[in-house]
């Protein structure tokens, strides 16, 4: 008989299955994004995101208590705040929505790690992530701003800020004014790689956020491009950087492998909204298994190398590992 390989051994059973399986999901691996508003008795479905909702703050701790017990050990917050203006003054404002969310979450959840997202499009009038001036976003006066925002969030107790403007030296100024306001220990979660995606649209819905001229193609990143991702990788840990997150994720799994490949720091990955409702679209019409669609592409995104992953499935993911378990 002719010899070959019988690879199909080790496939036989579930639990031979297990017992060689490479990559592993684990619930401490996911980080559960939350959209906080300023009103009272609110819990709104966000039409484009089946599942995901509008919280008030005084709904906001039921919904943390849920993913806390689903052994979630991470959320991040984002704001969408009643008032804009030209200059987002909502995002650094001490009493700002997320400043209070987070005042709110750590009294009651002091274990749990809360990250801020800290950026400006959901509280400037125009949806842009900066100071716009002449119909163009001003990098450097921007970053003064951002690092209000940050240093803000921090103040209010966030246990991680993560940046997600894509201003050139946003990780500098704000490791810069961090440290300059006493908080040297707080760790900051870039947005290393952010594409100029087409699969934001459900996020804008959800955090009032589309830009009202324009679009965001002159600081985020071209889809087209690879090697700059290393580029804006490498400038952010230079600058400080504690994580490097690639945004989206299912379309970039091979920028995720080479970020995790060339730098020594923690990969994070965002399933982002498009991604999400796509999934959630096509298991509503029937036409596909949710659960197992969204295990087997949450696990292709720890094989490409990713550490942590920011998605809004995280706490159906909980739920069905435990049920695996």
């Amino acid at each position: 008989m002719t010899y070959f390989n019988r690879h199909r051994r080790l496939r036989q059973t579930a639990n031979l299955r297990t017992m060689v399986r490479e990559t592993h999901l684990h619930k401490e691996d996911f980080i559960y994004p939350i959209f906080v508003v300023e009103k009272e008795n609110v819990k709104h479905e966000v039409p484009s995101m089946p599942g995901v909702y509008h919280l008030s703050l005084d709904l906001l701790l039921e919904e943390v208590k849920e993913v806390v017990g689903l052994g979630i050990k991470s959320i991040i917050l984002f704001g969408v705040p009643n008032d804009k203006d030209e200059v987002g003054s909502c995002a650094y404002d001490d009493n700002g929505i997320v400043q209070q969310a987070i005042r709110v979450v750590k009294s009651e959840f002091p274990e749990l790690v809360v990250i801020a997202d800290t950026c400006l499009c959901q509280y400037t009038s125009h949806g842009h992530c900066g100071v716009v001036e002449n119909g163009y976003v001003q990098n450097d006066d921007s970053l003064a701003l951002l690092t209000k925002t940050a240093v803000s969030q921090a103040r209010a107790g966030a246990d991680i800020i993560a940046p997600s403007n894509m201003m050139d030296g946003f990780v500098a100024a704000i490791r810069h004014g961090l440290d300059e306001a006493g908080f040297v220990d707080t760790p900051i979660m870039s947005y290393a790689v952010k594409y100029a995606s087409a699969f934001y649209g459900p996020f804008r819905d959800a955090a009032h956020s589309t830009p009202q001229f324009g679009d965001r193609k002159t600081y985020q990143m071209d889809p087209a491009n690879r090697l700059e991702a290393l580029r804006e990788a490498e400038s952010d840990l230079a600058e400080g950087a504690d994580f490097l997150i690639v945004k989206p994720a299912l379309s970039y799994l091979d920028i995720i492998r080479d970020v995790k490949e060339n730098f020594n720091a923690p990969i994070v990955a965002y399933n982002v909204s498009g991604e999400y409702s796509m999934i959630k679209a096509a298991a509503q019409n029937g036409w596909i298994s949710e659960k197992e669609i969204v295990l087997e592409m949450l696990t292709s995104m720890k094989r490409a190398g990713v550490d942590l992953i920011i998605t809004y499935f995280a706490k159906d993911a909980a739920a069905w590992l435990s049920e695996n378990e």
